[in-house]
């Protein structure tokens, strides 16, 4: 077993003042004959390496088996009840319809109005989003093919399954806001390519009114002329259509702006009314059934607030505040109003709490109790009406949906017939999780929650390490057959609330962003030393594993130290760090990052951008690069480059700590089928097993 032969090239820019050698840029354009031979050489070597692990087998029919049914909350919207259902056997969850809440209890009159898994025998159309209008006789629905994310939108007859309108293209990511009457709607669509510079067909996001049955090329441009071609759209719409809010975001950057206008028709009356423009923090807007304004904000409170304002009169000096931010800790993540009652989810070190407040005053009434130390959100009907439905979830609790009932408290499975959601077809093994604190080198407090066996840490054991630590996002339990099969196995698996992410509030997130960005490797090697001094595994024994901006962070953590890890799992990663504005959507990062164009954030992202940090002669972990070929978001360039700098670094032998890419058709960054997700998660834990010595039953 060898490597593939593998041109480097004597490339070094000088940028800023920095030489920066780049020996594989020609692995950049998947295009080239070169690089699709090269790839298939590595194909070649991954299922050397991959098909005579005894475990893939196993393995893959256990995830099969602890793959639960997965029933959404409803939408109510004019008597229909629409709502998504997933059966384990299926790859895809389904659209349903009901024309009664009687027919949703009995099961009886439910039709099927979008199947994603009818439309594709490979598996790989996917339903990227859905809104009904609001009389519930018009359904709007989005369908992307092959995981590229680029959205179609159709529009059907809810009654009969009629197609009234598409495919309308250019709309990923778009919000749907239907207009009362269901003749029109509002949503997001990019200019068309000969509208735009080349190479920024992916930007330029405008809002629009489409009426259902006419050509979208006509439609009417409302929002967006002049903005940053970064720019993504939110809109919301009150249900009298009397009033419009949109918010406007630089790619992921943590502030938008929000505007609000008098619709007529659909139209704004006297423009837009700038209610929060360049401030820098973020707000998010909806309108109840009494015609406020609600907000939830990080305006001046980190951790958010919810704020009630006249849309009339929407400036921040009118904002009344209903629920101020938690002076103990906790994040506002979700609210929903029903009556005199106002639910509220916060989050505290990434964990749920639910309590019901009064609509007026904010005043907390009683707490509520979840199921166990997992993750919660709301759902509630348009018109206010009860109950609201808690989404619940965590690592060994399959998705299931809760009926609330806000007078007493009272939180019970909601089994209406087809609302509830069976488990697993498999018993769901016993572990048991835990949430550890230890110090990042700053001394900053980092937690990180272990799923275990019930008896652990009796030894050390084979442990995989999960983390991301960026953009805002949480890491919160979620039921996960990858981490119940692992675990039943034998194994350990802990996952890492990293600053980056949004677990403490923003400021968690900007403490780990930008110049701060290395605190989130900190941060992450502390939690694997303490998970090591703690008893539970050891470095010999210890893979770590993420994904996209988490791939990125287990990039770092292997070039920085990478005597601290025996496997590595990286998944649709960015690794080249000076080059990552030019491909996919990384132009819209930058904020997160910083701009290779600017000397000081170049010297930031330089300091631990894992392609340029490969050393010569170091004996590095195992590691297992999976990409795919529909991934619109991170281009598969990232791993291919870093794949070839370790395979010719690395002074371990292949056939002891191999180095491969795993590269996939026709799936992308995000939503997959269920079969493709199984056998990807199945290699993926074959791979760590062998090389951290855990035995699989």
């Amino acid at each position: 077993m060898r490597y593939p032969d593998t041109r480097r090239q004597d490339i070094v820019d000088t940028l800023h003042g920095y030489q920066v050698a780049d020996p594989y840029r020609w692995l950049e354009d998947a295009a080239d004959p070169e690089v699709e031979a090269w790839s298939s050489a590595q194909d070649a070597l991954t299922s050397a390496v991959l098909e005579p692990l005894a475990e893939r087998g196993p393995l893959r029919a256990r995830l099969r088996e602890l793959v639960p049914d997965v029933t959404g909350p409803p939408v109510v919207a004019g008597g229909r009840w629409f709502w998504a259902r997933r059966e384990a056997a299926q790859d895809h969850a389904v659209l349903r319809v009901a024309d009664s809440e009687g027919a949703r209890r009995g099961g009886t009159d439910v039709r099927v109005l979008v199947d994603p898994n009818a439309l594709s025998a490979e598996g790989t159309t996917t339903l990227d989003g859905w809104a009904p209008s609001l009389e519930g006789d018009r359904l709007a629905y989005l369908l992307s093919e092959g995981g590229d994310e680029e959205s179609r939108l159709w529009i059907v007859d809810t009654a009969t399954g009629e197609r009234l309108d598409g495919p309308v293209d250019r709309v990923r990511y778009s919000p749907l806001a239907w207009l009362p009457g269901g003749d029109a709607l509002l949503y997001v669509r990019r200019l068309a390519p000969g509208q735009v510079p080349a190479g920024e067909e992916a930007f330029h996001r405008r809002l629009w009114i489409h009426r259902v049955g006419t050509d979208p090329d006509q439609d009417v441009l409302l929002f967006g002329e002049g903005i940053d071609p970064t720019a993504y759209l939110g809109v919301t719409v009150s249900d009298d259509g009397r009033w419009a809010a949109v918010t406007a975001s630089l790619g992921t950057a943590p502030r938008n702006e929000l505007h609000v206008a008098e619709l007529d028709e659909g139209r704004p009356v006297d423009g837009w009314t700038p209610v929060v423009v360049g401030v820098d923090a973020q707000t998010w807007p909806h309108f109840d059934r009494r015609g406020q304004l609600w907000l939830v904000t990080d305006l001046h409170a980190p951790r958010r607030k919810l704020c009630v304002t006249d849309p009339a009169a929407p400036a921040v000096s009118g904002w009344r505040d209903v629920i101020a931010e938690d002076p103990d800790g906790a994040v506002l993540e979700d609210y929903a109003l029903v009556g005199e009652e106002l639910v509220v989810v916060h989050s505290r070190h990434a964990l749920s709490e639910l309590a019901v407040h009064d609509r007026v005053t904010g005043i907390r009434r009683r707490p509520v109790a979840l199921p166990g130390a997992g993750s919660a959100d709301l759902t509630s009907r348009r018109d206010e009406a009860g109950p609201v439905w808690v989404a619940y979830t965590d690592y060994a609790t399959p998705y299931q949906v809760l009926a609330l009932d806000p007078l007493t408290g009272s939180l019970a499975p909601d089994t209406d017939g087809i609302g509830a959601a069976p488990g697993p077809g498999a018993a769901t093994p016993a572990v048991h999780s835990r949430q550890l604190t230890c110090r990042s080198a700053d001394g900053t407090e980092v937690r990180v929650t272990v799923v275990a066996p019930v008896d652990a840490p009796d030894q050390p054991r084979p442990a995989v390490l999960y983390g991301y630590g960026g953009f805002n996002v949480a890491m919160t339990p979620a039921y996960s057959s990858s981490i119940l099969a692992w675990v039943q196995a034998g194994g350990v698996w802990a996952v890492a609330n990293l600053r980056g992410g949004s677990e403490e509030g923003e400021g968690w997130h900007r403490a780990g962003m930008r110049e701060h960005k290395t605190r989130v490797f900190e941060d992450f090697e502390a939690v694997a030393d303490h998970l090591v001094a703690e008893g539970w595994t050891t470095n010999d024994q210890l893979g770590i594993m993420g994904g996209s901006n988490g791939g990125l962070l287990v990039g770092a953590a292997l070039t920085r130290s990478p005597e601290r890890y025996r496997a590595v799992v990286c998944s649709a990663p960015l690794l080249d760090m000076v080059r990552y504005e030019r491909f996919g959507l990384g132009a819209t990062w930058n904020d997160e990052y910083g701009r290779a164009d600017d000397p000081t954030e170049l010297g930031w992202l330089l300091s631990y951008s894992p392609y340029h940090h490969v050393r010569d002669g170091a004996s590095y972990p195992a590691v297992l690069f999976t990409v795919f070929d529909g991934d619109t978001r991170v281009d598969p360039l990232h791993a291919r480059k870093l794949a070839a700098a370790l395979q010719h670094a690395t002074s371990a032998a292949v056939e002891d700590r191999p180095v491969i890419l795993r590269r996939e058709a026709d799936v992308g960054h995000g939503a997959r089928g269920v079969a493709r997700a199984v056998s990807l998660s199945a290699d993926q834990l074959a791979f760590l097993a062998a090389q951290l010595g855990l035995s699989l039953p």
